[in-house]
């Protein structure tokens, strides 16, 4: 799928929707393709940005937003229903402190770490967490991923709206 976003210039998003995981590894690729959907519906205020891994260099971006969404596939049960987490930065004491991303792949509360360790500002975040069941090499979704892509949708729409 590569890279989608959707910025306007005229001032800063008031969130940052951010899809990851490896789009041919089957259900992992469910973030990206939510992610995708959200950005046809051109939210006002709303950034979207997919990509395979979370990687040091979207701290920047995580920077100029007020919240932000992480969205990706995780392994549950069949009966599982999407889980929203609320984040914090991890490892980020004082702007300036070693942060917990290790080489080119970050976890969303490391890179939430390292934002604020950076640019002195951490977003409030979320971690929407999308089950799924299949990760092997391939293109298609699950039954299981596909039925909580329509849910996790929802509930991202929701959070926005709560703002």
């Amino acid at each position: 799928m590569g890279i989608r976003e959707s910025l306007s210039e005229e001032k800063s998003p008031s969130f940052l929707v951010l899809g990851y995981g490896r789009s041919h590894h089957g259900d992992e690729g469910i973030g990206q393709a939510i992610v995708a959907q959200l950005h046809d519906l051109a939210l006002e205020g709303v950034i979207t940005h997919c990509d395979s891994i979370l990687h040091p260099e979207l701290a920047g971006r995580l920077a100029t937003a007020d919240q932000v969404i992480f969205v990706h596939a995780c392994q549950m049960g069949d009966a599982a229903e999407v889980r929203v987490r609320s984040l914090d930065a991890c490892g980020s004491e004082t702007p300036g402190s070693a942060v917990p991303c290790s080489g080119h792949s970050c976890d969303p509360c490391s890179l939430l770490a390292l934002t604020q360790s950076v640019y002195g500002h951490s977003p409030r975040a979320y971690w929407v967490e999308v089950p799924a069941k299949d990760f092997s090499l391939g293109d298609s979704f699950s039954r299981i991923a596909q039925k909580a892509s329509q849910d996790a949708l929802q509930v991202i729409e929701e959070l926005i709206q709560q703002v």
